[in-house]
């Protein structure tokens, strides 16, 4: 699962999408290691290639590369994740730009995450185990760490490395109900798990982390350098609020008739799947308080060169009408991805400064939970937008209640 209300900016399609799930194949195409080849000359490398097998490839030098090849696995499917669109990758990911605008196109800026980034790996019998490996196998089935790539050999003699921008996991403990976050940790292609290296795509790999898994729980999250997905099991899903859930309490809140203080009009939140353009009688909050109004031109406060009216910029400072504190004033949108939720509480909290809705436990959980950003750096985001959060990252809404 990445990371979007509900649904991608441009819609999903085919193999671009927001959520992805799944499901046993009607024939396994997993894959094992199972021969080792030495080679000393290119000649040698065609020989084995020509196979038509699944191999990785460890470039230890101009003369010596160091083939594993894979055979097929029966008790195995495996999923491939990635930016490329070439068949070999069953879900295309495309970078998340933090609350970035509808209509943006992420292409312009080059992409951080790789064409073939990451394996995801299932036991088709139960408890139906799924294992994150770093890389893919692109078209020619090889996964290939030239010269460059961090590599190496282990005690025990099998190679193994990690790819350029790393694939980054972190598993929380006791998702949902009571969660506590992990640590986030590096897996390698052979699907070991490292402590982080000191930047992101450094030359020397974290030291092992022994006794760590690369099995994927309820809630963990991987990291591709550009966006973040979240895994949920189904069992995980069970327990979360269906869209139907958010529905009801949507009309829930509507029905109590919050009113705004200004223009005393009734607020409502629109329907989910129209929950992305402004309307008429959406309900906006000032950030610092959390007190709801309509939308308003009350308590402008102009800075610089700022407009009066409608001053929506984030720099936008407005006064509240009923506290006279200071802050930015953003509409609130309804978070509509079920499966970011870690219970199926009242919305009552908002995020801050995008101002997306849900339950309290889930605005404080993701408040706390840091997503890699750029080569060493840590921060929370929203997990409806993947706009950075400003320190507390919510706020508690007051709304007015009707004066009759």
């Amino acid at each position: 699962l990445s990371m979007y209300n509900g649904s991608l900016p441009n819609g999903d399609r085919g193999r671009r999408r927001s959520r992805f799930a799944l499901y046993r194949r009607s024939k396994a195409n997993g894959v094992k290691p199972s021969a080792v080849h030495i080679l000393n000359t290119s000649q040698d490398s065609k020989a084995v290639h020509s196979r038509g097998q699944h191999s990785i490839s460890f470039t230890l030098s101009r003369n010596q590369t160091v083939v594993v090849e894979y055979c097929h696995d029966n008790n195995t499917d495996m999923f491939q994740i990635g930016r490329s669109t070439e068949s070999p990758i069953d879900f295309v990911v495309t970078d998340t730009s933090g609350g970035g605008k509808e209509g943006e196109d992420p292409s312009i800026a080059p992409s951080t995450i790789s064409r073939f980034a990451c394996r995801v790996v299932c036991e088709r019998n139960p408890p139906y185990t799924a294992r994150i490996y770093a890389a893919g196998f692109d078209s020619s089935k090889n996964i290939f760490l030239g010269e460059k790539a961090t590599k190496w050999k282990n005690p025990d003699g099998h190679m193994d490395g990690l790819t350029t921008n790393g694939v980054l996991v972190m598993h929380p403990e006791g998702f949902p109900e009571d969660s506590k976050q992990g640590l986030w940790r590096e897996i390698s292609v052979c699907g070991d798990v490292y402590a982080l290296r000191e930047t992101r795509s450094g030359p020397s790999r974290g030291k092992l982390a022994e006794g760590e898994s690369s099995a994927l729980r309820d809630g963990s999250l991987v990291d591709l350098c550009g966006a973040t997905l979240l895994w949920r099991t189904g069992e995980g899903l069970l327990r979360a609020p269906t869209l139907r859930h958010l529905e009801a309490l949507r009309q829930e809140l509507n029905a109590a008739r919050p009113q705004c203080p200004v223009g005393l009009s009734t607020l409502a939140f629109p329907s989910l799947p129209r929950s992305h353009s402004l309307e008429e009688r959406q309900p906006w909050v000032y950030l610092t308080c959390g007190h709801v109004h309509g939308r308003h031109d009350w308590g402008q406060r102009s800075e610089g060169d700022e407009e009066q009216g409608d001053s929506e910029g984030p720099a936008a400072r407005r006064e509240c009408p009923l506290c006279r504190s200071l802050g930015p004033y953003v509409p609130l949108w309804l978070g509509c991805e079920p499966a970011v939720y870690v219970d199926a509480g009242a919305p009552t909290h908002a995020f801050v400064p995008c101002g997306h809705v849900c339950s309290e436990r889930t605005a404080k959980y993701w408040a706390e939970t840091p997503l890699p950003h750029g080569t060493h750096a840590f921060r929370p985001v929203c997990p409806f937008c993947s706009t950075a959060l400003s320190s507390p990252g919510w706020t508690r809404l007051i709304f007015q209640g009707p004066i009759d």
